[in-house]
């Protein structure tokens, strides 16, 4: 008798452990008698093809993204070169209309403006009484940084205290371009054109 109740116990206590499996790998609470109740959760978590898909989809933004950027970047240094030469061009005439020196010549030109495509720079030079030649106002300013942009000749302005304005070639205009880093083909390009009265104007190919 006590050793069928014995042996019945421990049916019962193997068939108890089977169905405590069964429950933790269901992830189900766990009870046992007098024991507190112990809660098994899944843990949340990327796959490895989650992992490689997202990769993937990084990876070709980036593709599309670098060009679209260093376009945006090539326009932009280029608006900011073309500011800086038609602003000069403007402050330099204003400055002949200030001063009002004679200079020489008819009708007297007195400021001279010069780009120089070797240095990507503009130098403004002036004839101040008594002097009959241009010396130099300050130095060499930059258009931009070296690189970025190309003036296409050489440019030298002349402006009148009248407000006048000519180009010792002749040729009123001038292209400020960005260039391709092998091939050397123009990419992007602004053409400043001055007026005969000064008027300075941008024009995109």
């Amino acid at each position: 008798m006590w050793a069928r109740c014995l042996a019945r116990d421990i049916r019962l206590a193997a068939i108890d452990e089977r169905v405590l499996d069964r429950r933790r790998a269901e992830g189900l609470d766990i009870q046992r008698e007098g024991a507190p109740i112990v809660k098994r959760h899944a843990t949340a978590g990327f796959t490895l093809i989650e992992l490689l898909v997202v990769i993937a989809i990084g990876s070709v933004l980036t593709v599309i993204a670098i060009p679209i950027i260093g376009n945006a970047m090539k326009s932009y240094r280029l608006m900011a070169a073309v500011s800086a030469a038609t602003g000069a061009i403007q402050s330099t005439r204003y400055a002949a209309i200030m001063h009002g020196y004679p200079g020489t010549g008819n009708p007297g030109y007195a400021y001279e403006i010069t780009f120089t495509p070797a240095t990507n720079a503009f130098q403004v030079l002036a004839m101040v009484p008594p002097a009959t030649t241009y010396s130099p106002v300050g130095t060499a300013v930059p258009i931009s940084r070296p690189g970025d942009v190309t003036i296409s000749r050489a440019v030298t302005y002349q402006f009148s205290a009248g407000g006048t304005v000519t180009e010792t070639s002749g040729n009123m205009s001038f292209q400020i371009e960005v260039l391709a880093p092998v091939t050397n083909l123009i990419v992007l390009s602004n053409t400043i054109t001055v007026s005969g009265v000064g008027n300075v104007s941008v024009a995109t190919p």
